[in-house]
């Protein structure tokens, strides 16, 4: 292990030490966390804990609580449990009462959360509507994401919804701890520093007419600078702020000359068949066939990073992006 990463794994296991439940002892009520509807003010710390929308349960779950309900997958889950595999681990991990999932198919179950009676609604990672989040303070007060729709990242999810818990200390000592993890493992893959990549997404191989990408403002797209790679400048431009996705004829593929790597959910047919399409297989990506594909299975899904999904799934995706990598040679 390199001297730097073993110099910031002692400091992270410092800090945790000195940010314990000491910490935690001294939090100060009232707790005011400012967010793109206003202000939540959380008077005491809460006892029992509900989250809505994606992955917002993994904080409290990677701070030792267990919610009393949250949100059940609905992809990605292997066994059709709602539960994603490095979820239930933590769970196993942790015992306790099973919490209430939530049906959110056609969106927030207002009456499921409510009947969980929760003294916080944590949703820093979330798609809230003013009406949702309106709907959702009348039950108990909702942490709610800090400025656009589905835009925080992994980082702001932990800080956000620790700071609901009255954890924010912890919840710090969980970021270093996160980073410390990530920088190890990326240090083992120099081949991926100066290569870029973009996360194309609901790609048909049956009509590669249009490529729909993620924008740099997507957690997906963020986690590539992470783990040592870059957004393209066609990327860059193209992502506008407040939006998490974006669209391109593929008649205009060119413009994403300047991507090495190119990372999307599929199969070997979608492959075969941008391999084969006379425009898509222009891009030097598809050329050089440097393309991490991911199944919608539980890797498909780690790829999003969430606070308890990192761990689970950052070796192996490291190892298919620096695969990618060596194929720009």
């Amino acid at each position: 292990m390199p001297r730097s990463i073993q110099f910031l794994v002692v400091i992270i296991g410092w800090w945790a030490t000195f940010t314990g439940s000491g910490a935690a002892q001294g939090t100060t009520y009232p707790i005011k966390i400012e967010h793109a509807f206003g202000t939540t003010i959380i008077t005491s710390k809460p006892e029992r804990v509900a989250t809505v929308a994606w992955a917002n349960h993994e904080v409290p779950l990677a701070l030792g609580v267990i919610p009393v309900g949250f949100a059940a997958a609905n992809f990605g889950d292997d066994d059709g449990d709602g539960v994603l595999p490095w979820v239930e681990e933590k769970l196993t991990e942790l015992g306790g009462d099973e919490p209430v999932l939530f049906d959110e198919g056609d969106g927030i179950d207002f009456e499921a959360v409510a009947a969980t009676q929760p003294d916080v609604i944590l949703a820093a990672y979330s798609g809230l509507s003013q009406a949702d989040y309106d709907t959702l303070s009348q039950i108990a007060p909702v942490v709610a994401y800090p400025e656009a729709p589905w835009s925080t990242d992994w980082r702001e999810m932990i800080r956000l919804n620790g700071a609901g818990l009255g954890m924010a200390a912890e919840a710090d000592a969980l970021v270093l701890e996160i980073d410390a993890e990530i920088a190890q493992v990326v240090a083992g893959y120099p081949e991926l520093q100066g290569k870029s990549a973009m996360f194309v997404t609901h790609l048909d191989a049956t009509d590669l007419s249009v490529v729909n990408f993620y924008t740099t403002n997507d957690t997906r797209v963020r986690f590539f600078e992470e783990m040592g790679l870059s957004s393209p400048k066609s990327v860059v431009d193209a992502s506008t702020p407040g939006r998490y996705s974006g669209s391109i004829s593929a008649e205009r593929v060119d413009a994403f000359d300047d991507v090495d790597i190119v990372v999307t959910y599929g199969s070997q047919a979608l492959r075969d068949a941008m391999a084969a399409n006379p425009l898509l297989s222009r891009m030097p990506a598809v050329a050089h066939d440097s393309m991490v594909l991911l199944e919608r299975d539980p890797l498909g899904t780690a790829a999003y990073p969430t606070p308890l999904s990192i761990s689970w799934v950052l070796k192996t995706y490291v190892a298919l992006l620096a695969e990618a990598a060596r194929k720009t040679e």
